[in-house]
């Protein structure tokens, strides 16, 4: 989890998540839970939190529900999923999460798909 906080700077609570998305808390969680999104407890006190970057303009970020379900049927847990969305990729170039968010899907499908299987 310590190469997650170095990875990733920018956390929102679920609550904040809801309101930039303009829907119910309930809403989120259940977005979570169908792998359309990812939250992790951390911080002080300990809440589930998502990455800021996950969301584009009001949106969940393109193609990322279906890199979450391909990394997760390839055994990532969330966390491990998250280190390799925010790790930079020299061969991409960048890192997944910003190619996923510029509606690149392709060579992320790939680099997952060889990871995971």
């Amino acid at each position: 989890m310590d190469d997650l906080e170095n990875l990733i700077t920018q956390w929102l609570p679920l609550p904040d998540v809801a309101e930039r998305l303009d829907v119910e808390v309930s809403q989120v969680r259940r977005l979570i839970e169908e792998g359309k999104l990812v939250a992790v407890r951390r911080g002080d006190p300990v809440v589930r939190s998502v990455p800021e970057e996950l969301l584009v303009d009001g949106e969940i970020a393109p193609h990322l529900a279906g890199t979450i379900t391909l990394l997760r049927d390839g055994g990532f847990s969330d966390v491990e999923l998250l280190a390799w969305l925010f790790q930079a990729d020299e061969t991409l170039p960048g890192r997944p999460i910003d190619q996923l968010r510029a509606g690149q899907r392709g060579e992320v499908r790939r680099r997952a798909q060889a990871l995971a299987f």
